[in-house]
C-alpha cells in the first residue's frame, strides 16, 4: 500500500502508484454543481425548491457503482479488475510504466501487430475478451516479455492513436507534456516567499468570462488595508489596528 504522509501521495518507489488526492471532494462538489443546476431547472418549472443531500460516501459510492454491484451468488474472492483479466492495466517496459486498455478486439489486435505478434490477434485463445482473460497467466507474460524490449515512452509514440495507453508519469513530469503545454494548462507565478513556482491554471476555459489573472497565492496579512478599507475603516484606523496588533 502506498504510504501516506499529511498531502503527500505516497513516497517515491520504483511502481507506480495511485494517485491519492482529494478525488472525492472534487468529485463531491461537481455532483454539488450538477444538482444545483438540476434544481434550479426544475424550479424554473415548477416554481417549487428542493433540499440537496450529498456526502463524500455517497460520492465514494457513485464512483465505485460498478463494484458496488455483486450478485448473491458471488462470493467475495471474485475479482473485479476491467474484465480484461490483467491485459488492460499497468505494465513494466524497458523502461517506465505503462498503461494499456485493450477491452476490444480491435485493440488487442492492433496491440498484438504492433509488439510484433499479429500472431496473437489469431490465436483461439485470444478470440473473445472473455477468453483472453481466462488465458490472462499465459498472456500477460508474452505482453510484458514484448514490452521489455522498449521503454514506455517509445510505446507510447508507437502505439499512438492505435492502442489507447499512456506512459506513468510523475506529477513533475506533467508540466512539461505536449498536450498540457498545449491546453494553456500551466502558469508559473512569482510569490515573495516561495519564489517562481509552477501550477494548474483553471479546470474550466470560459470564451466569453475567463475571469482574473492568476496569482500566487498571499501571504499571511498582504491584503489587510485593502479589505478593511473595502469595509470603511479610514487609513488611521487600520493604522491603530495594526500597531495594536490586532492585524497583520
Amino acid at each position: 500500500m502506498p504510504q501516506r504522509n499529511g498531502g503527500v501521495s505516497g513516497w517515491r518507489t520504483d511502481k507506480p502508484q495511485l494517485v491519492l488526492g482529494p478525488v472525492l471532494d472534487y468529485f463531491t462538489s461537481a455532483l454539488l454543481a450538477y444538482g444545483v443546476a438540476a434544481a434550479l431547472f426544475k424550479r424554473e418549472r415548477s416554481g417549487v425548491g428542493q433540499y440537496l443531500s450529498l456526502s463524500l460516501l455517497r460520492s465514494a459510492l457513485t464512483i465505485q457503482a460498478g463494484r458496488f454491484v455483486w450478485a448473491e451468488s458471488e462470493g467475495r474472492e471474485v475479482p473485479r479488475d476491467s474484465g480484461a483479466g490483467g491485459l488492460t492495466g499497468i505494465h513494466p517496459t524497458k523502461t517506465g510504466a505503462l498503461y494499456i486498455s485493450v477491452h476490444s478486439n480491435h485493440f488487442f489486435a492492433a496491440l498484438c501487430e504492433l509488439i510484433g505478434r499479429p500472431e496473437l490477434a489469431r490465436d483461439p485463445r485470444c478470440a473473445t475478451m472473455r477468453s483472453r482473460a481466462a488465458h490472462a497467466a499465459e498472456l500477460v507474460p508474452e505482453l510484458r516479455a514484448a514490452l521489455a524490449l522498449r521503454s514506455a515512452l517509445e510505446w507510447e509514440e508507437i502505439f499512438g492513436e492505435r492502442v489507447p495507453c499512456a506512459a506513468v508519469r510523475s506529477i513533475e513530469d506533467m508540466f512539461d507534456h505536449p498536450q498540457v503545454l498545449a491546453e494553456d494548462l500551466v502558469a508559473t507565478l512569482d510569490h515573495p516567499v516561495v519564489g517562481r513556482y509552477r501550477t494548474m491554471t483553471k479546470p474550466i476555459k470560459f470564451s466569453d468570462t475567463p475571469g482574473p489573472t492568476q496569482s500566487s497565492s498571499p501571504t499571511f496579512g498582504q491584503h489587510s488595508d485593502e479589505i478593511l478599507a473595502r469595509h470603511g475603516y479610514s487609513t488611521a484606523e487600520i493604522a491603530a489596528l495594526r500597531e495594536h496588533g490586532v492585524v497583520r
